[in-house]
């Protein structure tokens, strides 16, 4: 019986065996006739299975009686019986329904036709062609509405503003989410682990996110692998040399010393014969000194900067990952002195659908940087030190080495050289960073329920060490001091939410609903010490700590912290009917304990008919047209809150019954700020399509206007202000998108551009007119104008003759009282009354710009790519107050383009005053002098490559290499006088030189 047995599984497993033959074909793409790598292969109703290589071949063993499986993301499905064959090419076609571009939205995605916001992607491509730490910053001219103002230091982040400012207080930053966590900036993320970057840029799009959504609202996504994808290794990296641009031209040794002649100073006369007695005399012009020191040439030097980058992804039909490891290191411009950035990424995702109703999923994103700051004082001592000083000085024998030239024993004020600030000086920050998210996935009905969870967390921490070495600089010995700090943060977000998606006719249904908690938390300490012993030097790290310091600044140490916790529930409505009519809303409602008002509700609504879907439409050229409009609420929590009453306060002592008795002042004022500040915003939009997809067109027209601002507010017949929530300020404009792509056989090109208006208006400062800040240089917001503008006077030129004094239009009385001269500044009489005073300021201009715009071009032939950006901004003032610290400290030097312009008689200059006017009380007032215009263009970026290889080489184990060159700024023009026309906030004192970058690279697939 055992042996019949074993014989009768013996022929049935021949039988099976005979039966099946090894199956080979081709997977490849039905339009464009390409392989398709990693398509899923499998035995209908079986377990066995195979994935396509990077030919798109593959081999599987099955009978004549199976039927073989074909599946690929974003194609059909296809399903062909094996019968007599032995191989089998198969075509898949692709699935249009499916394939449609597809935007991430807050707590989900929606299809790109059905939208009604406005959100601008910015996809991985054209992130990476920035050669940059800062992933903010590959956004430039990229998206219309988004201002990116560039920081040149290592490692700094740009600023950030999307439709212009809308608070008094802060930054106006928007809200970063990465993988779902909420962070306030993404300085730490690796730009080339990121797939896309969404923009929220109006009420509709970015009101679920609720009262941290006030200043817009930016989504990243960071890479993940795809199902049914064969295993991938990418390494990408290049080598660059920052190089500095539109270096600011100083006054030589000869222009310095006919400017100090032409200024009719003994004293200063008196430095520069000074400086002839110490370093000797020029052997070209005697009368000046050997000297001629161009500190700006000295103090920095092109700086290199590398970056490198390794990712790794795959997947099965069930897992997906991907894993990603980079490094950068961005040296700074300045020398002597440690000014560099370097971070290390990690970052690893996994995504599983363990059973046909759950997935699972998590991914980690950690970084660790170390930075130096130079020091800033640096740029601003370049910009004053007199050129008659040499780096050295020899002479100097009381001076710590390397003996620097210290302009004091010259007799001047201070000591000017900026080596001084460079060399003993030391600012390192240790910054860790570690982002997580975990998520599972539940399909409650297949295809029309599911429910997610997912919780993030974000851990931050910031190490600084300031160091001041002990140094002799010839006259002062100068003590060691140390500054620690350490802050650290963790925040995290756990939301839980149902997505329903149904079909019914031509009814299209997508509701969300949810719940969020949300936690921050920080703490820091901080203490500074002075003398340290043994006195620290950059070499010895390990005395750099505080225990070693002899003296404690008692204001200088202390520590702070705060815990913030949030509830929030939400919602959302997205319905169409027919593809053409358009409805969609959200709602949530924050609860908190940073504000007195613990709940605070923000809703929006909005509708869009997609005309081109009408049966009447029948325009010729235009393949799509959607009308769309919107109102919103936002709300923003990035204030500081106050909940205050009038307080008892010490007062004077007086004396009763011969003692001494401490008395109390009652105190009527106090601040109360008892919610967040809160934007309404309507939208209107226009979304088309022409000449076949060819031309693609998007524009939004805004109205955003933020209520309950927290300012300060005069209390009358009280000294001092209070803060309120009285506040209104308004944002307006117009955002236009425009692309065209085309091509003939291999060539391919494309052609773009955007810009955007704004118009910036305070309507509300709780009943005052205006409010103003700033000492010499005054910033005014004025009801009716724009936030913070430049406040002073204007000018009508230049007095070129005592004639023209005379006949100005002031009184003989003022004039007698100021004391006017050929050369000075003619400033305009605003009111008539014959002399200049305070009623003749007005507002000078806004840092804000008018208008700022960008322009793309690309092509492709073949194998060779090239791309070029152009971006600029129009319309808005800089105050160059490097100019106005002769207020402070008249014996510095000027630039070269002031001395060449200023007045020296009649008819020679109409813009600048005399040399001796320049240190008149009179033109130092805050004035048209001092402002100068911001417009300026830039070639942003341009990028070169060739690609050896593609998947379509025959050889599997071929790499794809891509080599490429890129130009990042390498022109901007302005007219400007300074480094680089973009300061955050308009004040130009001693802002960090903008390079131009140049990077060869190389990306290497296998």
């Amino acid at each position: 019986m055992r042996a019949i047995l074993l014989g009768i599984a013996f022929s049935f497993t021949a039988f099976t065996s005979f039966g099946q033959r090894t199956i080979t074909g081709t997977v490849f793409s039905a339009e464009e006739n390409e392989p398709l790598i990693g398509a899923t292969i499998q035995i209908k109703g079986g377990v066995t299975g195979t994935i396509s290589d990077v030919d798109g071949a593959y081999s599987i063993r099955a009978t004549e009686s199976d039927t073989l499986l074909f599946s690929y993301v974003g194609f059909l499905p296809r399903e062909v019986l094996v019968g007599a064959q032995t191989t089998i090419d198969v075509a898949l076609e692709t699935d249009a329904v499916n394939m449609e571009e597809v935007v991430v939205i807050g707590y989900g995605t929606q299809r790109e036709r059905d939208l009604i916001s406005a959100i601008s992607t910015v996809e991985s491509d054209d992130i990476v062609k920035t050669p940059t730490p800062q992933a903010m910053q590959s956004l430039q001219g990229r998206v219309a509405g988004v201002q990116i103002v560039s920081n040149g230091a290592p490692g700094g982040a740009p600023t950030v503003r999307v439709r212009g400012i809308g608070s008094f207080e802060g930054a106006g930053a928007p809200l970063f989410v990465v993988d779902g966590m909420f962070v306030d900036n993404i300085d730490f993320l690796n730009p080339s682990d990121i797939e896309t970057m969404s923009v929220l840029k109006d009420a509709s799009s970015a009101a679920i996110y609720g009262v941290r959504a006030g200043n817009g609202v930016v989504l990243i996504t960071t890479k993940s692998g795809s199902y049914n994808q064969a295993p991938q290794i990418t390494y990408d990296g290049y080598y660059g040399i920052q190089n500095p641009q539109n270096v600011i031209q100083m006054s030589n040794a000869q222009q310095f010393a006919q400017y100090i002649q032409e200024t009719g100073s003994a004293a200063d006369q008196g430095f520069i014969d000074n400086a002839m007695q110490r370093y000797g005399r020029s052997t070209v012009d005697p009368n000046i000194p050997a000297v001629n020191t161009d500190w700006y040439d000295l103090i920095m030097s092109p700086a290199p900067m590398q970056s490198h980058n390794v990712s790794f992804s795959g997947g099965t039909n069930q897992t997906k990952y991907s894993i990603g490891l980079g490094f950068i290191d961005q040296e700074g411009l300045l020398n002597e002195t440690r000014n560099e950035f370097q971070r290390f990424n990690i970052r690893t995702r996994v995504d599983a659908i363990l059973t046909n109703w759950l997935t699972v999923g998590g991914n980690i994103n950690g970084s660790h940087a170390t930075r130096y700051d130079g020091s800033n004082a640096a740029w601003f001592n370049a910009y004053h030190s007199v050129p008659i000083l040499p780096k050295i000085d020899t002479l100097n024998t009381v001076a710590t080495d390397p003996q620097l030239a210290n302009a004091q024993q010259l007799g001047y004020r201070g000591l000017q050289n900026p080596f001084y600030s460079l060399i003993y000086n030391d600012n390192q920050n240790k910054i860790i960073n570690v982002v997580g998210n975990f998520y599972a996935q539940a399909q409650i009905i297949p295809e029309k329920l599911s429910f997610k969870t997912q919780y993030n967390y974000n851990f931050g921490s910031i190490n600084n060490r300031s160091v001041s070495f002990a140094f002799n600089d010839g006259v002062t010995d100068r003590v060691s001091s140390l500054r620690r700090s350490q802050q650290t943060r963790f925040d995290q977000v756990w939301d839980n939410f149902l997505t329903y998606t149904d079909n019914f006719g031509k009814h299209n249904l997508q509701v969300t609903a949810g719940q969020s908690y949300r936690s921050e938390s920080v703490e820091g300490l901080f203490a500074r010490g002075t003398e340290l012993d043994p006195n620290p030097t950059r070499d010895n790290e390990e005395l750099w700590y505080l225990d070693r310091a002899l003296n404690f600044e008692q204001d200088g140490i202390g520590d702070f912290g705060s815990n913030l916790f949030f509830m929030s529930y939400f919602g959302r409505l997205s319905y169409n009917f027919d593809d053409r009519y358009l409805l969609y809303g959200t709602y949530r409602t924050d609860g908190n304990n940073k504000f007195q008002t613990r709940w605070n509700d923000f809703a929006t609504v909005g509708a869009g008919w997609i005309v081109s879907g009408e049966s009447f439409f029948n325009v010729s050229g235009v393949d799509f047209l959607k009308l769309r409009a919107s109102w919103g609420q936002l709300g923003n929590d990035a204030i500081s809150p106050a909940v205050g009453t009038p307080t008892l306060n010490p007062g004077r002592l007086t004396v009763f019954n011969g003692a001494p008795v401490e008395g109390r002042v009652f105190d009527p004022t106090f601040d109360l700020i008892d919610r967040p500040e809160t934007t309404v915003e309507t939208n209107f939009g226009v979304d088309a399509r022409f000449f076949n997809e060819r031309l693609s067109v998007t524009a939004d027209y805004f109205i955003r206007d933020t209520r309950n601002l927290a300012i300060f507010i005069e209390q009358p017949l009280i000294r001092g202000a209070v803060r309120r929530s009285l506040g209104e300020i308004r944002n307006e404009g117009l955002e236009v998108t425009a692309n065209w792509t085309g091509g003939t056989g291999d060539f391919r090109y494309n052609i773009g551009g955007n810009f955007a208006t704004l118009n910036n208006q305070v309507l509300s400062l709780g009943g005052a007119d205006f409010q103003q800040t700033g000492g010499e240089f005054l910033q005014r917001s004025i009801v009716g104008g724009s936030y913070l503008a430049f406040f002073g006077y204007e000018i009508n030129g230049v007095f070129q003759s005592q004639a023209d004094i005379d006949n100005s239009g002031y009184t003989e009385e003022f004039l007698a009282n100021a004391n006017l001269a050929p050369g000075d500044f003619f400033f305009r009489d605003q009111n008539g009354d014959g002399e200049i005073n305070d009623e003749d300021r007005v507002a000078l201009g806004s840092f804000l710009p008018d208008l700022t715009f960008g322009a793309n071009l690309g092509f492709s032939w073949k194998n060779l790519d090239f791309s070029m950006l152009l971006q600029g901004q129009m319309g808005h003032q800089i105050l160059n107050r490097k100019r106005g610290e002769i207020i402070f400290t008249n014996d510095t030097n000027i630039d070269a383009e002031l001395f060449n312009n200023l007045w020296r008689g009649n008819g020679t200059s109409d813009r600048y005053p005399s040399a001796a006017g320049l240190r008149k009380g009179w033109n130092q007032n805050s004035s048209e002098y001092y402002i100068e215009d911001g417009d300026f263009w830039r070639i942003q970026n341009i990028q070169l490559g060739y690609t050896f290889g593609n998947e379509r080489s025959p050889n599997a184990n071929m790499p794809t290499i891509r080599v490429y060159a890129t130009a990042e700024r390498p022109l901007t023009v302005f007219d400007y006088n300074g480094f680089n026309p973009e300061v955050p906030n308009g004040i130009d004192r001693q802002v960090y030189p903008v390079a131009a970058v140049y990077t060869l690279g190389l990306n290497v697939k296998f």
